[in-house]
């Protein structure tokens, strides 16, 4: 399923004048707007949204705005400073997704289909993006559908700044939205209105004859194109500084084992050209161009740099088969997005040993492309006795940092976040537990260690300053082990309220 990501820039002219040189740039809290000229008198090509409060919009005589607002600032527009501009944000984009583009004069087009899951869900993809724009002062509003055309509509039209359509949803979200987010004419869209047409919904019911006959084929065809019955292709940009090489083919290709062979003579190519200049891919992003001018993408990241082709050609192998080749392939670009320093090491002296973790890398990068890098992580200790602060989640390759975890007091293989609370049966006030209730099992223990005390951190201005628990690690009849706590240190009601908690497995 295609899934594609329309970001919108709606000031991107003023945004990019405020993050100029702090000499040139205008002042924050004034409203700005850029003027041309266009053959008889200077016009407003933009205006920032606290201009746009106070009424003035593009193409308004530079006169009748000044005439409103006396502080107005005005500079002159750009266009091709902004285009150029808008060229490099689609690039830096491609951090998201192996295909991005310029959706000129202020949008940006990301295919992110089979991406979203490397940062997190496409949800955290959204919030990531617009979070690293607005850092960065720039104002976005961004979507996500199976159409460029409907994500077009929805980050332009749409009611949160964020909007994700489910697959197969686009009909749906569009259906109330105002004619102009399809992307029409706007003598179309007069002529619509004209007939009681407002909304998306109204323009889908209606017959399709009549309304070629008399707006032609644009009208239908944006519609189609929104909902998914016409293909929408997207040309993607590429870096000029990355390492790329492209594959043409004479006759399409649509087999998987086709594809494998181009694979392996791209990466020879890249691999080739990266260790001439002491490189190594972080990530690299192979794109299909099929015949009817659309693209698919996908993308594998590694650990560490890598050169090594054969490797990355297992790593591409695995998702081969969810490319959809339709009438077939006619090239093939191999582009590696992202590369870092890799320089010559020395092989080991003895044979089977390793120099490095170079075979670690090979299956964290096989690792991390079939589930994600968020699913796989090393866990780091850190310096507190609260268990489930006592440990952190770091890359898989990242040097073990501290202390070191303790040997005295060893913690469970499994922390169960937030503790599950059970019933059990103690004498009171330490000693441990002789059956515990859990998910509606009667256990009988019969082992136990313990009770190992843990007070709340001091410095927390919160309840937990006089919070205490008693850990037991204890052993059931059939040789499982578990890690409870009782909140409370049996005789000050202060310290807890004598209830217990599951918390790990040994």
């Amino acid at each position: 399923m295609r899934r594609i990501i329309s970001v919108w820039l709606p000031d991107w002219a003023t945004d990019r004048l405020r993050r100029g040189s702090p000499g040139s740039a205008p002042p924050a809290e004034a409203p700005l707007v850029t003027c041309r000229h266009d053959g008889r008198r200077l016009i407003l090509a933009a205006a920032d949204a606290a201009a746009r409060q106070l009424g003035l919009h593009a193409d308004m005589p530079l006169a009748h705005a000044r005439a409103l607002v006396p502080g107005l600032t005005v500079m002159e527009a750009d266009p091709s400073g902004d285009a150029a501009a808008l060229a490099d944000l689609a690039a830096w984009c491609l951090r998201y997704a192996p295909l991005s583009a310029a959706d000129m004069a202020d949008g940006i087009w990301i295919d992110a289909t089979g991406c979203a899951h490397l940062h997190g869900g496409e949800a955290m993809l959204l919030a990531n993006l617009t979070g690293r724009l607005a850092r960065a002062g720039v104002t976005a509003r961004t979507a996500i559908a199976d159409t460029p055309g409907a994500a077009w509509a929805l980050a332009r039209h749409g009611t949160p700044s964020c909007s994700v359509v489910a697959p197969g949803a686009q009909a749906a979200a569009l259906a109330m939205l105002p004619l102009a987010a399809l992307r029409i004419a706007p003598e179309a869209v007069r002529g619509l209105r004209r007939l009681g047409i407002e909304h998306v919904a109204a323009l889908a019911a209606m017959p399709r004859g009549p309304l070629v006959r008399r707006f032609g084929t644009a009208v239908l065809t944006r519609l189609d194109q929104a909902l998914g019955r016409v293909a929408e292709p997207i040309m993607p940009v590429c870096p000029p500084e990355a390492v790329a090489h492209r594959l043409a083919f004479i006759e399409p290709l649509s087999t998987a084992a086709a594809f494998g062979v181009a694979i392996d003579v791209l990466l020879r190519a890249v691999c080739a050209r990266l260790a001439a200049t002491g490189q190594g891919a972080r990530r690299i992003d192979l794109v299909f161009e099929r015949a009817d001018g659309s693209a698919q993408a996908i993308a594998a990241g590694t650990v560490r740099p890598v050169r090594d082709a054969a490797h990355l050609a297992r790593l591409f192998a695995e998702r081969i088969g969810g490319i959809d080749p339709g009438a077939g392939v006619e090239a093939m670009r191999l582009v590696a997005t992202h590369a870092e320093a890799l320089p010559a090491t020395q092989l080991a002296a003895e044979p089977g040993k390793a120099a490095d973790n170079t075979a670690l890398g090979a299956l964290l990068d096989v690792l991390e492309n079939r589930f994600g890098a968020a699913h796989v992580y090393r866990c780091q200790p850190v310096q507190s006795d609260v268990p489930e602060r006592s440990v952190r989640r770091v890359p898989a390759l990242v040097a073990p940092a501290g202390a070191g975890w303790p040997k005295e007091l060893p913690r469970p293989v499994r922390l169960l976040h937030p503790p599950r609370r059970i019933e059990a049966l103690s004498l009171l006030p330490d000693q441990p537990p002789v059956a515990f209730t859990w998910r509606r099992q009667r256990l009988r223990i019969r082992r136990a260690d313990g009770p190992e005390r843990i007070a709340g951190e001091w410095w927390r201005r919160d309840a937990e300053t006089s919070a205490v628990r008693d850990y037991w690690a204890v052993e059931d009849e059939a040789g499982r082990r578990y890690w409870l706590f009782r909140r409370g240190d049996g005789t000050d009601p202060a310290s807890g309220d004598l209830s217990w908690y599951l918390h790990g497995f040994f």
